[in-house]
This record gives C-alpha cells, sequence and structure tokens, in this order.
C-alpha cells in the first residue's frame, strides 16, 4: 500500500535559503508585501514556522520586515 506524501515538496528547504545555506545577513524587503501576505493568516497573525516552511533565521527577519510593512502602512495590522 503505497502511502502519499504530505508537507513540502522541498524537503525542510526554507523559500530564502540558497543551496548553500542561509545568507548572511539574512534580509527580507518589508516593501515586498505580496510576499509577506503569503506568511500571514487571514487574521493578519504571522504563521508558523512549520506552515510557512522558513527557517529560524528567515522566520525571525519576515516578523520584523511584516512589523515594518504595518507601520508604513503597507499591510493592515487585523485581518478583515
Amino acid at each position: 500500500m503505497n502511502r502519499k506524501k504530505l508537507g513540502r515538496s522541498r524537503k525542510g528547504r526554507c523559500r530564502f535559503c540558497t543551496k548553500d545555506g542561509c545568507p548572511r545577513p539574512a534580509f527580507v524587503d518589508y516593501k515586498d508585501v505580496s510576499n509577506l501576505k503569503k506568511m500571514l493568516t487571514s487574521q493578519g497573525k504571522l504563521s508558523s514556522r512549520k506552515r510557512t516552511g522558513l527557517c529560524a533565521t528567515f522566520q525571525r527577519e519576515v516578523g520584523t520586515a511584516v512589523k515594518r510593512a504595518r507601520f508604513m502602512g503597507l499591510l493592515p495590522y487585523v485581518g478583515e
């Protein structure tokens, strides 16, 4: 009996990391609203690392980028 694979297709790979590993310094652009919206829930909360598939370094950077985008008025503080 074959089981269907669950989870991400890329095995544990962060979307911002390269093949060589995490680039230093890590930077996520707060002006890239379309990518940041993918990492938020419908209520406007930041999704978990398990759901977004990010490494710890970039999960922290995404949190900072979301806060900056909210302060600049690019993202709402609460969902619709």
